[in-house]
């Protein structure tokens, strides 16, 4: 026997049926779609959560910045009717140190957000099945 031939279920391949080749082949297509898709799985898990953490970082930012906007108003209030009153200067920098957290929270989140994309490895992979496919006598 030729070393190239395959053997499955204790049979050269020329010595199948073709009924036992459709379903090797299908058996092998239907292992092959469950572990790209396994393999999908994997890869948006991870972005999914870049993407969770992003959101939730966005989230906060909103808070801080509506946070900000509350003492800034505040203390634009207390600067007007008491003119010089260190009060309302107090109130002025920490409405500004909200505002300063927002920014940072904000482009935190956008870098998150900015991780995610396609699944490159399965879309690679499937590329390669469907090349297979066309030609499923050729070697990569």
């Amino acid at each position: 026997m030729d070393s190239t031939q395959t053997i499955s279920a204790g049979k050269p391949v020329e010595d199948k049926s073709l009924g036992e080749l459709v379903a090797t082949a299908t058996r092998d297509l239907s292992l092959l779609v469950r572990q790209e898709v396994e393999l999908a799985k994997a890869e948006i898990k991870q972005d999914v959560a870049a993407a969770g953490k992003g959101a939730g970082l966005f989230g906060v930012a909103g808070f801080a910045a509506v946070m900000g906007l509350l003492f800034v108003s505040i203390s634009a209030a207390y600067a007007i009717s008491w003119l010089g009153v260190p009060l309302g200067c107090a109130f002025f920098a920490v409405g500004a140190l909200y505002f300063l957290a927002a920014a940072v929270l904000g482009l935190t989140g956008k870098k998150s957000f900015g991780k995610v994309g396609p699944p490159e490895r399965t879309i690679e992979t499937v590329k390669d099945d469907l090349e297979w496919a066309k030609h499923p006598t050729r070697t990569s």
